[in-house]
């Protein structure tokens, strides 16, 4: 068979080189590797082995720069600010699309171009990550055969030592401060980005600080799983002067003396650099999840996963590799757009999670 034709935008970030690194190593993908800079670029394909680049602004990407390839994957964001010119291109050239998105008014709008994916006759799939992807996979191992969702906490905690790039802290700077809407108590109501400050113990890990992030998860979770009582996902920096200085610098959006802090990403990229030797390399993703199973008892279950050596980036690129082998071996998703909900099931990524070395354990 024809080798899969891939080209991965962002190639050169934070988890677009890690998704390149792992999607070098398959058999059946001929991959192209993008992003606005030639020499990061021309520096990572000399790591996997010269693998062929493209230069190329996704803001301004055409149906002509998608010609030739069968799937294009969008590594690289923020989101939250996101235009869906690559989405357009994708439908236009008629190639399949998968991004990592993050957004959760980017994700929220996905439906909008379902029409023109099924006319196009391919699979336009938002939210291939951690989350939605994995944390949906795993809830539903968690939960099988269960009467009823009451519920859902999720957690994810990255080491202190873990790179970051700028389209991150990006995305956390947009929602700081500003009201974010949750489902607690049964019904939706809005909290401050960065609030609900708590300490989160994940096993095996310790306690970590946590607050509400402003994610596609809260939406989607609600939607899939209907949980009665609420659906509520947190993060958290392992560093306290890193995590409860940000709730702080959150009080001026609050109170509307700023509009965003996102005006101040770099400067506030550049002080977290300079932690980075403090601190450790473990990150971790925690999920709890009650309700009634079975018998109609109620029961909790929980999935935790340890990420040692910095390794923790690679989780969010593993949907979207789950998702290319589908599509060498001829089971893509079906036409239309959609979220990556309900698509991939957990063992697609347990070998992935085993060769890379991370751990996970179910309760």
């Amino acid at each position: 068979m024809a080798e899969l034709r891939v080209l991965i935008i962002g190639a050169t970030g934070v988890f677009g080189s890690r998704l390149a690194e792992l999607a070098a190593r398959e058999p059946g993908l001929a991959l192209t590797l993008a992003a606005r800079k030639r020499g990061p670029l021309d520096a990572l394909a000399a790591r996997l082995g010269g693998l062929p680049v493209r230069p190329l602004d996704r803001n301004r990407l055409t149906a002509s720069d998608l010609a030739g390839f069968n799937v294009v994957i969008d590594a690289a964001g923020p989101f939250q600010a996101s235009a869906p010119t690559v989405i357009e291109a994708a439908i236009a050239a008629k190639v399949h699309y998968v991004d990592l998105a993050d957004g959760r008014a980017f994700v929220a709008a996905i439906g909008a171009h379902d029409a023109g994916a099924k006319a196009a006759g391919i699979s336009v799939t938002t939210g291939a990550s951690s989350i939605p992807a994995l944390s949906h996979a795993v809830i539903d191992a968690l939960t099988d055969g269960w009467q009823g969702i009451d519920r859902i906490r999720i957690g994810i905690f990255p080491g202190n030592r873990a790179p970051r790039g700028l389209a991150v802290v990006q995305a956390i700077l947009s929602y700081v401060g500003h009201p974010v809407r949750v489902w607690r108590g049964g019904r939706w109501t809005d909290v401050p980005g960065w609030g609900m400050l708590h300490r989160w113990r994940v096993p095996g890990v310790g306690a970590r600080w946590a607050s509400v992030c402003d994610t596609p998860e809260q939406d989607l979770l609600v939607q899939r799983y209907h949980p009665r009582d609420s659906a509520e996902f947190f993060a958290g920096m392992e560093l306290s002067i890193l995590h409860l200085g940000l709730a702080l610098l959150a009080i001026p959006v609050r109170l509307g003396w700023i509009a965003s802090l996102r005006p101040a990403s770099r400067p506030l990229l550049a002080i977290a650099k300079t932690l980075l030797p403090f601190g450790t390399d473990i990150g971790a993703m925690d999920m709890v999840v009650r309700g009634r199973d079975r018998s109609d008892n109620p029961v909790e279950a929980r999935w935790t996963l340890r990420a040692d050596g910095n390794r923790g980036p690679y989780v969010p690129t593993l949907a979207a590799l789950a998702l290319l082998r589908r599509f060498r071996d001829g089971s893509p998703p079906p036409a239309g757009a959609r979220p990556c909900t309900g698509i991939l099931t957990l063992a697609e990524t347990e070998t992935d999670f085993a060769r890379l070395g991370i751990a996970t354990e179910r309760r």
